[in-house]
């Protein structure tokens, strides 16, 4: 059982089994942004015995307003490095494994360690998305997708469940389309099998005083964010995946 005092506490709360199970965990987390970040973070204050971090972003000024790694002092950095040493600050035992890359389709699951015990995609790429999420039902891998974050306000809206209830959410819908069309995934109705963070409010366009526009995409940079809300993302598919190791679950409907 832990017997850190940083992590006793998870005893408390999982019993010694399930602590005992975080704390040998291996999670990786794709995308260190204003999502990914903070469920990293999470993890790392957990007591996880790994973590590898995919990402080939660098820390921007831009990010300050809601990724936890972005300071003064690391702004250049690679967000995968900023974010590990931010980890062995309070966690040095955690092993951090750090991969410059981004997930396309034709580097995954090869880019990913194949003892990982969980995996949270927190990018904005549906294509990277369509390829983690096809590869998780058909290995029944624990895995928790996270949608788009940007232009939401209300924290107290974000929810859990399974991809095929998600709401208000552009970038599921089109991940949702795609594992439909391209792999077979059940039509509507019936679950996908695949859990996802998403929010419960509509996506608001760049306020009209700032006289900008969107640039297409469905992420962060396209929209306004706050960090209340793209921290409870990454909170909330943090807190899956460790109630998902604790009891040896991957159902999303739990």
């Amino acid at each position: 059982m832990p017997t850190d005092r940083r992590f006793a506490a998870l005893t408390r709360l999982y019993g010694i089994t399930g602590a005992e199970r975080i704390c040998r965990a291996h999670v990786a987390v794709i995308g260190v942004g204003g999502v990914g970040s903070w469920a990293a973070e999470a993890l790392g204050r957990s007591g996880v015995a790994r973590l590898t971090l995919i990402d080939l972003d660098h820390v921007a000024e831009s990010n300050i307003n809601r990724q936890i790694h972005a300071v003064l002092e690391t702004v250049g950095q690679a967000k995968v490095l900023a974010m590990r040493d931010r980890i062995h600050s309070f966690n040095p035992d955690c092993e951090v494994h750090c991969v410059e890359e981004f997930v396309e389709p034709g580097n995954w699951p090869a880019l990913m360690p194949v003892d990982v015990t969980a995996v949270i995609d927190a990018c904005d790429q549906v294509s990277a998305k369509t390829a983690m999420a096809a590869w998780a039902r058909s290995s029944a891998s624990v895995f928790i997708s996270v949608g788009a974050a940007g232009g939401k306000r209300h924290a107290h809206l974000v929810d859990i469940d399974d991809l095929s209830q998600s709401t208000h959410d552009p970038l599921l819908a089109q991940l949702r389309y795609r594992l439909r069309k391209e792999h077979a995934a059940p039509a509507a109705g019936k679950k996908i099998g695949i859990a996802c963070v998403f929010s419960r409010e509509s996506v608001q366009q760049p306020d009209v005083s700032c006289e900008v526009t969107g640039d297409g995409t469905l992420n962060c940079h396209g929209y306004g964010s706050v960090v209340s809300v793209t921290a409870t993302f990454g909170q909330c598919a943090a807190g899956w995946i460790l109630d998902r190791v604790a009891s040896q679950s991957g159902d999303a409907s739990k």
